[in-house]
C-alpha cells in the first residue's frame, strides 16, 4: 500500500510585529493544512532575504505563499479596514500573477460582511508613499502599494513553481492619511480586520490541497 504525499504547507508572511500578532492571536484552528507564520521585518530586502532563507529549508521547500499585513489605498474612496486581494503584485523588477483571487474574495465577503474587497494589482515600494506619488502610482491601474507583497511573491517563484497570493488590509487611504488625526481609529480598525482573516487564508490553502479533475 503506497502513502499519500503530505500536503504541500502554507507559508504566510507578514512584514510587523504588529501584523504578526493580528494572525496569531486570530488564530482559532481549522487549518486544512500545515501552516507557518513568519515576520519578514519591514522593506522589500528584508522580505526577499527571509522568504529566500525559508524556502530553502525542506520543511517548506514546496509551501504555498501567502504575502500578507496592512497597506496604502490608492484609489479615492478607500478606507481603513478595507481588503485588497492582488490579482497580481508588481514592482520594478516582476509581476507576479496571483492564483485563487476569486476564492479569497468570496471568503472574505463571507467572514467580514460589511468590509469592502478591493481587487487589483498591487504595487510595491521601498518606501513610504504620499501625495502626488500615490497620484502616479495610481495612474498606473494599481489600486494599493505596500513595501513587501512584490517581494514576497517574486521570491517565493523564484524559489519554485508554487502557489502564491496576497491579501493586505487597508490602513492608509487618500483621505485618510497616516499622519492624519484619526490614525490610531483606523489602526484599530485594519488591526481588528486582520485579526480575521486567517480562515479565508485557510480555506484557499484547502482548496490548493483538493484533487484536481
Amino acid at each position: 500500500m503506497s502513502s499519500q504525499p503530505a500536503p504541500p504547507p502554507l507559508l504566510i508572511a507578514c512584514a510587523l510585529g504588529i501584523e504578526h500578532l493580528a494572525l496569531r492571536t486570530g488564530d482559532r484552528g481549522g487549518a486544512g493544512g500545515p501552516y507557518t507564520v513568519v515576520r519578514t521585518g519591514m522593506g522589500p530586502r528584508a522580505a526577499e532575504r527571509s522568504v529566500s532563507r525559508y524556502l530553502a529549508g525542506p520543511a517548506l521547500a514546496n509551501a504555498a505563499v501567502l504575502a500578507t499585513g496592512f497597506c496604502a489605498g490608492l484609489a479615492p474612496g478607500m478606507h481603513p479596514g478595507d481588503l485588497v486581494v492582488a490579482e497580481e503584485t508588481r514592482d520594478a523588477c516582476s509581476t507576479v500573477a496571483c492564483m485563487g483571487t476569486e476564492l479569497l474574495v468570496k471568503e472574505l465577503v463571507r467572514l467580514l460582511p460589511g468590509r469592502t474587497v478591493h481587487t487589483g494589482p498591487l504595487t510595491g515600494s521601498d518606501h513610504v508613499v504620499r501625495g502626488p506619488e500615490r497620484s502616479a502610482l495610481l495612474g498606473t491601474g494599481a489600486i494599493a502599494v505596500d513595501m513587501e507583497s512584490a517581494a514576497t511573491l517574486r521570491s517565493a517563484v523564484r524559489a519554485g513553481e508554487r502557489p502564491v497570493a496576497a491579501v493586505r488590509v487597508v490602513v492608509d487611504a487618500p483621505e485618510h492619511e497616516l499622519v492624519r488625526i484619526g490614525t490610531v481609529r483606523g489602526g484599530i480598525s485594519a488591526f481588528r480586520v486582520l485579526r480575521s482573516v486567517l480562515p479565508a487564508f485557510f480555506e484557499w490553502h484547502r482548496s490548493l490541497l483538493l484533487p484536481r479533475r
